[in-house]
């Protein structure tokens, strides 16, 4: 799941998935609150469940374990 989310965020940002890791915050991997926002879109389309984002979830590990707690 966590690589799932670095994939996402490297294909919208146009960068390596080798530049990210999944104990980087969202901030650290230069997303903003609009980009938050496209990520859990992209999500929740691709896993097919609703995804809550707050501060508790910012980094890709973080946010893989509570969509893993959901399924």
């Amino acid at each position: 799941m966590e690589q799932k989310i670095i994939e996402i965020i490297a294909e919208y940002q146009d960068r390596e998935i080798s530049e990210y890791s999944a104990d980087q915050t969202f901030t650290q991997m230069g997303l903003d609150s609009l980009d938050l926002a496209e990520l859990i879109i992209q999500l929740e389309d691709n896993m097919g469940i609703e995804v809550d984002i707050s501060p508790t979830y910012n980094t890709p590990a973080k946010l893989a374990e509570f969509i893993q707690s959901k399924m």
